[in-house]
């Protein structure tokens, strides 16, 4: 009954944020084969979907879509 109690709150808790995630670019497949593998490795990394456990090219996307517009205003934040 525990275990029951237990999964019902979890799924309540899980549910919305699956929801909000089918609208963002994110993919929830860790390894890929075949045609999706191959159109993944075909785009631009800045261009992919977040993927779980990919680490580096989540990073690259995040700090590319977080910098600056213009190349000038990073050089004069030195």
């Amino acid at each position: 009954m525990r275990s029951l109690a237990l999964a019902a709150i979890l799924a309540t808790a899980v549910a919305p944020a699956l929801a909000d995630a089918s609208g963002s670019s994110f993919d929830p497949r860790i390894v890929t084969f075949g045609e999706s593998r191959d159109q993944i490795k075909a785009t631009p990394i800045t261009k992919r979907p977040n993927r779980p456990l990919h680490v580096y090219g989540n990073t690259v996307r995040r700090r590319h879509s977080r910098s600056p517009a213009s190349p000038q205003a990073s050089s004069s934040r030195r």
